[in-house]
């Protein structure tokens, strides 16, 4: 079950399955096992639910009624009392109970890939960061470039302290964020650490690409879900419906226990062993019957406009997605275009500094902006992935 469980899981059949399918802790796995586990038994109780127990009874009486004689008798029996028939609920609980199986297995599976969409996300969230931090540091370096020429023409005479002071400040809050990201990575370290007990940095992440909205609506979990939950508000309105109609139950007994001594006397037929057996027709006549009866249809058209509603949510999650994937494009565009401005500027300024007309400090300013584009270009790209994968942990098969 194991086994098959983590073949359907996140990323599995799509990137690294052997490095993310299992990316969980072994504690985190053993609980989606258990709950597995404990779901499949539980259904079976519930498809079986409907068959009686088989008592079984053994008694040991003693009287002193008759003299002064101690009368001791044992009695063993066996006790059958079994429904066969209930107007159609005995068929519907059979299906009613494969369809809650099939509900609660559906949304233990999208628990488990949202759990590892969570630790994928850290990762993707981790390099993120890590790249971000190269920017800030460029930023910085740029800041104190900036304060230095500033420095030199205030004391010069050719500026007014306050834009020595503006850069100043400046470069003391990049320092405060790029303070800011540390943190930030050591909290998504002890997130991923609660998630899994792998090395985040021996983990390769997944390349996502968008994948249909026809194949999304198809195999989104969420939606398979709420359909199998109206699925079991179909079957739980045949079953309250039917207990109400007729029943017909099969008893029998038997019976193997000692013979009273006082009836026991010349041509007596009384048997020590014997079966009693017989049937009956049973309906209740209940004043809540209806309003138990309307209460599960309301349950099931509820349990029905639900499913409507998922599809549209689903429809517009793709679409939103689908949305912030162009604009982000739009943004790695944009980057890439100030990178061959930057580029040429770079270019420039490497020549003017060497024919004398521009200092290093302005060449190291062009390169630093150079660099801030491409780091931008693959935040962006990171940026992506994170909203893929919103789409990726509510699926059912990755292709």
């Amino acid at each position: 079950m194991k086994k098959l469980f983590v073949l359907c899981s996140i990323l599995a059949s799509l990137l690294h399955a052997d490095e993310l399918g299992d990316i969980l802790s072994d504690n985190k796995e053993l609980l989606f096992d258990y709950q597995l586990e404990s779901n499949e038994l539980e259904s079976d109780k519930l498809s079986k639910s409907w068959v009686n127990p088989i008592r079984m009874k053994y008694s040991k009486n003693y009287s002193t009624q008759f003299g002064d004689k101690t009368i001791d008798m044992g009695t063993f029996s066996v006790v059958i009392d079994q429904p066969i028939f209930r107007s159609g609920g005995i068929y519907y609980a059979i299906k009613y109970s494969d369809a809650m199986r099939r509900a609660n297995a559906s949304d233990i599976m999208l628990q488990k890939r949202q759990m590892i969409g969570d630790a994928v996300s850290i990762l993707f969230n981790l390099k993120k960061t890590k790249l971000e931090q190269k920017k800030m540091r460029l930023l910085i370096k740029n800041d104190t470039i900036d304060i230095h020429q500033k420095r030199d023409s205030y004391e010069a005479g050719l500026l007014d302290s306050s834009f020595l002071d503006q850069a100043i400040l400046k470069k003391s809050q990049d320092e405060a964020t790029l303070l800011e990201m540390e943190l930030n990575l050591l909290e998504l370290k002890q997130r991923f650490s609660l998630l899994s007990d792998k090395d985040p940095q021996e983990l390769k992440l997944p390349i996502l690409k968008l994948m249909s909205k026809e194949q999304y609506s198809s195999e989104n979990l969420d939606l398979k879900t709420d359909r199998l939950r109206a699925e079991v508000s179909n079957y739980n309105e045949k079953i309250t419906w039917a207990k109400y109609l007729p029943t017909v139950s099969l008893q029998g007994q038997y019976i193997d226990g000692d013979i009273n001594p006082l009836f026991v006397g010349p041509g007596s037929t009384l048997q020590e062993q014997y079966y009693n057996y017989g049937f009956t027709v049973s309906m209740p006549l209940d004043v809540n019957a209806f309003a138990d009866i309307e209460a599960s249809k309301v349950e099931k058209l509820r349990a029905a406009v639900q499913v409507l509603d998922r599809q549209e949510t689903v429809k517009e999650e793709y679409q939103w997605i689908d949305n912030s994937l162009e604009i982000l494009d739009k943004k790695i565009a944009l980057a890439k275009k100030d990178e061959k401005i930057y580029q040429n500027l770079f270019k420039v300024t490497k020549n003017l500094a060497d024919a004398g007309e521009k200092t290093s400090l302005d060449t190291e300013i062009m390169h630093n902006s150079l660099q801030i584009r491409k780091l931008d270009q693959k935040i962006y790209k990171i940026d992506k992935q994170i909203r893929l994968l919103k789409l990726y942990v509510r699926m059912e098969n990755v292709l």
